[in-house]
């Protein structure tokens, strides 16, 4: 089922390519969007938690990691100080790096919408994920082939907010806001899109809620993959 929002949910955020011509730029989103990468999101927070002896009293709400950057959700979840955020990210890298970037799998009708897609529009990936590892990803999944640009974040915890990744693809390939949408299934999908004048779609077979994406602006809510194809495909 495809959500088409009313003027009113969307308030003032009518999104400057209303009239549904010129789009030629889709960003998206990694994480929830292309793929699941859930299972290995949370067994390498696990492991960072276990490194650092710090009990987790609600397990099942770790898939709030699945989305922001990790210095921030590390910090502010269990209080830690910069120091120890640095050595929880750094603990979860580990794990991550051997292991949890490949307990992830492509959602299904993924390769196939991109390959039509590429068609017809300029694809990206935009991921507060470290580019390294968005890159190794998607060149598994042999996904890279499709995008133009893979814009992530730096090991260095640089280029992790989503605002200033969006803007940064949008200037170094000189791209129209206006002709650009942004596909995610978080809130910092939509927040970025906004704070760039881009329209955001946001998606609810991630790890978002309707909830989340309603209340921070979305223009679109895909519930699947093929509601999501088809809309892209329309444009």
């Amino acid at each position: 089922m495809q959500y088409i929002l009313t003027d009113e949910q969307r308030g003032t955020m009518a999104g400057p390519d209303s009239g549904h011509t010129g789009r030629k730029n889709i960003f998206f989103d990694l994480d929830g969007t292309l793929t699941d990468s859930g299972t290995g999101i949370i067994n390498s927070v696990l492991y960072a938690l276990d490194k650092m002896a710090i009990e987790e009293p609600h397990p099942e709400e770790l898939s709030r990691f699945i989305g922001p950057p990790l210095h921030h959700t590390f910090n502010t979840r269990y209080g830690l100080s910069n120091a120890d955020t640095n050595r929880a990210v750094g603990f979860y890298r580990e794990y991550f790096n051997e292991k949890g970037w490949a307990e992830n799998q492509v959602y299904s009708g993924i390769s196939a919408m991109l390959e039509q897609l590429g068609k017809k529009h300029r694809l990206f990936v935009v991921t507060s994920k470290p580019e390294v590892f968005a890159r190794r990803i998607l060149t598994h999944f042999n996904l890279a082939l499709f995008f133009e640009q893979i814009t992530g974040s730096g090991l260095d915890n640089t280029m992790t907010d989503k605002i200033e990744l969006i803007r940064y693809t949008l200037g170094a390939y000189q791209l129209d806001p206006k002709a650009t949408i942004m596909v995610g299934d978080r809130k910092y999908d939509i927040i970025g899109a906004r704070s760039n004048n881009v329209r955001g779609a946001g998606v609810l077979y991630g790890y978002g809620t309707e909830a989340e994406l309603l209340e921070h602006g979305a223009d679109r809510l895909l519930r699947t993959v093929e509601d999501l194809a088809r809309f892209l495909l329309n444009e």
